[in-house]
């Protein structure tokens, strides 16, 4: 009898757990975005008779539930400490850690997305550069594991690969190689991109490379809240914060700095949105299709033309000091017929400078 009471009263839990684990799921207020993985939530599919009997509706459900589920940061967690700590995985959602540092697992190479990114940078040259004495620079930006996975055992698309069919495929670019000024400190350890403090080097090579003299002394400043990046919320076990440091000058105080999707000024470093979900984007207000940064006290007046992704965010401010003019364009979010009624390419510079995630998921390009 008291073994019966037992099971009548263990099975009451449960189903009371789970009633209220439903019954909370449908009356909570969808969320719209999840903070730790930095993207959108999928929100209540419409529900009508197409949708129903295509099995569309049965579908967008499943993901509105799994998004929606409630304390769905800390089932996150579990399900991560229990691949982990418990199982030794090694990795959780593709994401694992090595010294400290997460990285996430990009493979294979993907020849026909990195030809595809080389035709766009083809079209570009073809269009506004070819017969007007103008050579393009090509570098390409390691992923940040490239430099973990081969210590961690993990397959990974191999940067050297990558490179040379890009430059394969793109013959009239003169190839600037940044790899050997770049190491895994570089990178911030909870986030794909590299840390501005760290790349001064690669920004004098830039330089030197293009013939302009960008040296500059500066002041390194830390923000003041911690940094948890991308790869953080994805991992879903606590690795700790880090802090997010820029560098200044009065260069680049100076800069009139101007965003062209919004039409509006801009600073070189955006303090509100280092307060954001992504601190990253205070670097030249984030992902933005043109930008222009214009410095009246160059050492030259040359100006430079960066055909870039989000990695180049940070490294444009520390080129400013050798040009009177820098224009940054992304080509994910501006067709490149469209560039040349904002970019005057003549007597300048011409910079594509590209991650290996990039060139490798090139779809986003236009």
């Amino acid at each position: 009898m008291r073994k019966n009471s037992k099971n009548i009263i263990t099975g009451a839990i449960i189903i009371a757990f789970v009633l209220g684990l439903s019954l909370f799921a449908w009356l909570k207020p969808a969320d719209q975005m999840s903070l730790s993985e930095r993207r959108l939530l999928t929100q209540m599919p419409e529900l009508n008779g197409k949708t129903f009997f295509s099995g569309s509706f049965t579908q967008g459900f499943e993901k509105y539930a799994t998004d929606q589920f409630p304390l769905r940061d800390s089932f996150r967690e579990i399900k991560a400490w229990v691949n982990i700590k418990l199982f030794n995985r090694g990795e959780n959602n593709g994401v694992y850690e090595h010294n400290g540092y997460l990285a996430d697992i990009e493979y294979p190479v993907n020849e026909g997305s990195v030809n595809y990114a080389a035709d766009r940078f083809n079209y570009v040259y073809d269009k506004y550069l070819k017969g007007n004495d103008i050579k393009p620079y090509l570098a390409v930006i390691p992923h940040k594991g490239q430099l973990t996975a081969p210590q961690k055992g993990y397959p990974n698309a191999e940067y050297d690969e990558i490179v040379d069919i890009v430059k394969a495929a793109t013959p009239d670019f003169e190839y600037i190689s940044i790899k050997d000024k770049l190491s895994l400190e570089d990178y911030y350890r909870t986030d794909t991109h590299w840390r501005q403090e760290k790349i001064q080097d690669v920004a004098l090579l830039l330089g030197n490379a293009m013939g302009t003299n960008v040296a500059a002394q500066y002041e390194e400043k830390t923000l003041s809240d911690k940094f948890n990046g991308v790869y953080s919320g994805q991992y879903a076990l606590d690795v700790g914060s880090e802090e997010i440091y820029y560098l200044t000058n009065k260069t680049l105080e100076n800069c009139r700095v101007f965003d062209y999707e919004n039409n509006k000024a801009i600073s070189v470093y955006d303090m509100e949105k280092a307060q954001g979900k992504d601190p990253y984007e205070m670097f030249l207000s984030g992902p933005l299709s043109l930008v222009t940064i214009e410095n009246d006290n160059a050492k030259s007046e040359k100006e430079l033309v960066i055909f870039r992704d989000s990695y180049g965010s940070a490294l444009a401010p520390l080129l400013a000091e050798g040009y009177n003019k820098i224009t940054l364009v992304d080509i994910r979010y501006m067709h490149p017929d469209m560039v040349g009624k904002y970019v005057d390419f003549k007597n300048a510079d011409v910079l594509f400078i590209y991650s290996t995630s990039v060139l490798n998921n090139s779809e986003t390009i236009k």
